[in-house]
């Protein structure tokens, strides 16, 4: 059998060799890395330090395809969940604050008929707020309602120490530019929230939360009481009675 260190491969770019040996090694992605040169004519074995094609690539790409990798998985993520998006009776009871069966119970055509009374009925009963909360994750805006909802626990704070804290956590998430979760508001609603969080009182997001919760009336609301999530449910509890 042919000595192995006798082998030759061309010389890869930016390769070295060494006195009395070979250039055993290829850069290129996919392909043994770098092997050690060895003595000719010698009768010890070659090894060589070969890496896999997804070895070679874990821990070495540049930060910038790191990001596009995964905004493209959070893209193709979002784009999943969109091609199975279901307006139904059936997401509502997903996340209900009770378990389904035990809700429906509870639920009564009356109650859930009154939701169309007025927005703020609706927002005033748990029940009411789970139905529309689902219906905004079919729409991917429940940012709106969570907003209105951290609003209203922050005017509950009583700590002074605590008030900044919530007051810039709440401004970081929902309302400056290019927040994570960021609702629709106009240019000197933000402004004027921005400048109000400097010095922050339990009143400082109320025209935010006021623009916030008029737009979710008069855009969002309407299309939940014709939603199936809606429809399907006062069904579920007109059969439980008949």
């Amino acid at each position: 059998m042919s000595d192995l260190g006798a082998a030759t491969l061309p010389k890869a770019p930016g390769s070295r060799s060494q006195p009395g040996g070979r250039v055993l090694y290829s850069g290129s992605l996919g392909q043994p890395r770098p092997c050690a040169a060895v003595p000719r004519g010698s009768g010890e074995r070659l090894r060589c330090c070969c890496q896999s094609l997804s070895d070679h690539a874990v821990g070495t790409d540049p930060p910038a395809e790191r990001t596009a990798q995964r905004q493209n998985r959070g893209m193709r993520t979002r784009l999943g969940c969109l091609s199975h998006k279901s307006d139904s009776y059936n997401d509502f009871t997903a996340i209900l604050p009770d378990k389904p069966n035990r809700a429906l119970k509870r639920l009564s055509t009356e109650e859930a008929t009154r939701w169309a009374d007025s927005f703020d009925v609706l927002l005033s009963h748990k029940y009411g707020l789970a139905a529309f909360r689902a219906f905004l994750k079919t729409e991917f805006s429940e940012e709106n309602l969570e907003f209105w909802l951290a609003c209203e626990d922050f005017k509950k704070t009583r700590s002074a120490a605590k008030l900044a804290s919530k007051a810039q956590r709440i401004f970081e998430e929902f309302i400056d530019v290019q927040a994570p979760r960021e609702v629709n508001i106009d240019f000197q609603t933000r402004e004027l929230t921005r400048r109000n969080v400097q010095e922050p009182s339990l009143s400082c997001f109320d025209q935010a939360q006021g623009k916030v919760h008029s737009l979710m009336e008069k855009d969002s609301y309407p299309r939940f009481l014709r939603s199936k999530i809606y429809t399907d449910l006062l069904s579920q509890t007109q059969r439980r009675l008949s």
